[in-house]
């Protein structure tokens, strides 16, 4: 239908390889919807007559309910001369091949992939609270269990396993912010800037931005169809939240192996080994590394294919619409299972206790109880180190070295060891998160200013995305409301 000026259709091999039409299902009632818009425009400016728009309106309507479970045996190039092809077939070429006045596909498909992403930001931004939630949920129970907390994966800080929830809860939080971010600049009406230049037909593009529930339009025409940078935004920011939910998914997988024995996965997102009865994989997890790579790689290719291209719409950009749907249905994947994961996640807070118990990470306290009797921290440091050396080449922990030890350990020193001992036989994991008093830090009282803190963050950030929803549906609703007006009459 496209192809007026030349003199033949594409043979079915070239059409095979030019057409979308297989990626373009996920953008097909977006498409029927702003060209519904975009009539009722053409209408209300006296574009094109009541019967036409009557006639189109009708016809997209009825489109409404295809579930386009053919599409693929199209011999189209794409949804949008699909769509327009039927609608001349109910509607007539008298009225339904004027639905296509003032646009192009250039215009048309960059509003297409606007209302799409905007909708995906909105489901990953209810995803990604909801996970967060289950990090403050599991974080509230968990605000007395000890564990190491570890640097270059080797334990350094006694800490709360709570505070390991939160941590990932802010990170995921952060995620919601750029996807928010995002989403303000995204929420801009493409439609009715034409092929590349405008148009001399007098439109409104402001109305249709309205009806459709955009904030405002791209203005400028060059900008609106050949920019594909909200695209890129989007599938970075998600690059982002996938690598965030990769590395909590990384930590499960080392805490759950037998040496660890931290947590243990519930069996629905485990499978068994094909030979080894006793094993119990977290392929969910390892899945979920895997699956990160997959949207890096996607943004990779995006980012390779339009830093090649000139200003002004070219048909590479075509390739880029498969990669966004992949990326969005990875990522709300992954924060659905991530969210199931942590609500039935199994933790052996014994282990985790023993092993923090049986290192030396109240080094640090000593050296800081040191500081507080005035000794320079670089000298309470070394003595901190001496008596962890000590302790280790003998066996034992340091709260366990006894008179003669912490003599022996810290002799080339000035430092008093009666007080040093006092100050040792003083320290436990316990008194140390207990003492642990830095804003922000993994000690009993800061877990519980900080899960209260997130429960309200959580709940405001819920109803500014509720406001954004509402707006849309609104648009829409209202939107719907004209139609049925006009094609009821017809009735």
């Amino acid at each position: 239908m496209y192809r007026s000026r030349l003199n033949s259709d594409l043979s079915g091999i070239t059409l095979e390889y030019v057409s979308s039409i297989r990626d373009d299902s996920q953008i097909a009632l977006y498409d029927i919807i702003g060209s519904q818009a975009h009539t009722l425009m053409l209408y209300q400016n006296e574009i094109i007559s009541k019967v036409d728009v009557t006639k189109i309106l009708s016809a997209l309507e009825d489109l409404k309910k295809s579930e386009f479970g053919d599409i693929e045996s199209s011999d189209t190039e794409d949804i949008h001369e699909l769509i327009e092809s039927l609608v001349i077939q109910k509607a007539g070429m008298a009225s339904g091949g004027k639905m296509h006045t003032a646009r192009s596909r250039n215009d048309q498909v960059v509003l297409d992939l606007r209302m799409k992403i905007r909708d995906d930001i909105l489901v990953l931004c209810n995803c990604i609270l909801d996970t967060s939630e289950a990090l403050v949920s599991v974080a509230k129970d968990n605000q007395k269990t000890i564990m190491p907390l570890y640097t270059h994966l080797q334990q350094a800080q006694a800490g709360l396993l709570s505070h390991y929830f939160l941590a990932h809860a802010d990170v995921l939080l952060r995620d919601f912010e750029r996807l928010y971010e995002t989403f303000q600049r995204v929420n801009h009406s493409p439609l009715g800037a034409g092929p590349v230049g405008g148009t001399s037909i007098p439109i409104d593009r402001q109305s249709t931005a309205s009806m459709l529930g955009f904030d405002s339009i791209v203005e400028n025409s060059i900008d609106a169809t050949s920019t594909r940078d909200f695209v890129l935004e989007y599938v970075s920011v998600v690059s982002i939240l996938m690598t965030n939910l990769s590395k909590i998914a990384e930590d499960f997988v080392i805490w759950s192996t037998s040496e660890f024995s931290f947590i243990e996965l519930a069996d629905e997102f485990t499978s068994p080994s094909s030979v080894m009865p006793q094993k119990k994989n977290p392929d969910i997890l390892e899945l979920t590394r895997g699956k990160t790579a997959e949207v890096i790689g996607n943004l990779t290719m995006m980012l390779t294919t339009v830093k090649g291209l000139a200003s002004g719409y070219g048909r590479d950009l075509q390739q880029i619409k498969s990669s966004i749907w992949s990326t969005s249905k990875i990522s709300i994947s992954a924060l659905i299972i991530m969210k199931s994961i942590l609500l039935t996640l199994k933790i052996n807070k014994k282990q985790m206790k023993k092993v923090t118990e049986s290192s030396n990470l109240v080094a640090l306290d000593v050296a800081e109880k040191l500081v507080q009797k005035g000794i320079p921290f670089r000298i309470t440091h070394k003595i901190a180190g001496l008596l962890t050396q000590y302790a280790h080449q003998s066996k034992k922990p340091v709260s366990k070295l006894s008179m003669i030890d912490i003599k022996n350990s810290v002799k080339d020193t000035e430092v008093d060891p009666k007080v040093l001992s006092a100050i040792i036989s003083d320290i436990t994991v316990v008194s140390s998160l207990k003492e642990r008093k830095s804003f922000g830090s993994s000690g009993y009282d800061e877990q519980k200013r900080m899960i209260k803190d997130r429960v309200q963050k959580i709940n405001d950030l819920r109803t500014n995305v509720t406001s954004l929803e509402n707006h849309i549906q609104s648009s829409l609703a209202s939107l719907q409301s004209q139609i049925d007006s006009i094609t009821k009459k017809k009735k």
